[in-house]
């Protein structure tokens, strides 16, 4: 009983230091953007501030083009988080329920542009883009947003769909579902879980992005990682005003986060289906 009981307040222990440990930065992050602008550059730096103050959000909502950034991450990040769910899921199921050779080789190929580094995509896509002439828009973006997203959607649904029971299309099949009708009736809301948690990672994948925003934005497309960045000047940082608006890109993803929630322990207990 002894070993037991510290056996568990070592575990417990160690989940404390490794939460304490991961939430330390963000945690830095939001007490450095309430601190005066003179404070969040102080040498030697506090944890706390000293005076607690709202004058970097201020300064970081009144800079030009900070609004305008965060409705095109959000209408980019949406855009490309339905691109990716809507291919996903019948490429998924495709791959899942006939079972080809072909379909296990796609998914593989599908992991491996994963492997290819953004830049060596990025200059062709602005050619494309340019071509197409849609370069400094929120579609461009999405639709470059889709090729990173896109292959780790395919993969995460066909994992999903694999721990539903073909019982499920079958019982659907004798009540005269076709096979359409079984996925999108039957099959879909099974795996709504698994659905939220592809979305999430599609969201991030969009929402966190720098480089594509970087190359095919100028003015009217910019996201907010890239007026971020833009704190950077000639004299130095802007410390204050970056992480303050480092904090406030962040609540949006984290709002998403706890709404959908309860799909997300949904998808992760899918492999618990049984038929």
């Amino acid at each position: 009983m002894t070993f037991r009981m510290s056996t568990r307040t070592l575990l417990w222990a160690l989940l404390a230091t490794i939460v304490v440990l991961y939430a330390f930065p963000f945690g830095y992050l939001i007490l450095t953007s309430l601190k005066l602008p003179a404070d969040a550059i102080a040498v030697p730096p506090t944890v706390l501030p000293k005076v607690w103050s709202l004058e970097n959000y201020d300064t970081a909502l009144a800079t030009p083009g900070v609004l305008p950034s965060f409705v095109n991450s959000t209408s980019t990040a949406v855009i490309s988080t339905l691109l990716s769910v809507l291919l996903a899921v019948p490429a998924a199921y495709g791959i899942t329920r006939y079972g080809t050779v072909s379909g296990r080789i796609f998914v593989m190929l599908a992991l491996v542009t994963r492997m290819v580094p953004p830049v060596a995509i990025g200059v062709p896509l602005v050619n494309l883009m340019s071509t197409a002439g849609i370069t400094d828009t929120p579609t461009a973006l999405a639709l470059a947003h889709t090729t990173i997203s896109l292959p780790l959607s395919i993969w995460l649904m066909a994992s999903f769909f694999e721990a539903v029971p073909p019982s499920l299309e079958e019982a659907a099949k004798v009540d005269g579902c076709t096979r359409m009708q079984a996925m999108v009736r039957i099959i879909v809301p099974v795996v709504g879980g698994g659905i939220a948690v592809t979305a999430i990672f599609a969201f991030l994948a969009s929402w966190n992005e720098f480089l594509f925003a970087l190359l095919l934005t100028a003015v009217r497309a910019q996201t907010t990682p890239i007026v971020i960045a833009n704190f950077q000047t000639q004299y130095g940082l802007q410390w204050g005003p970056m992480t303050a608006l480092a904090t406030l890109y962040s609540v949006p993803v984290i709002l998403f986060t706890l709404l959908l929630q309860r799909r997300i322990v949904a998808g992760m207990t899918l492999g618990a289906v049984k038929g």
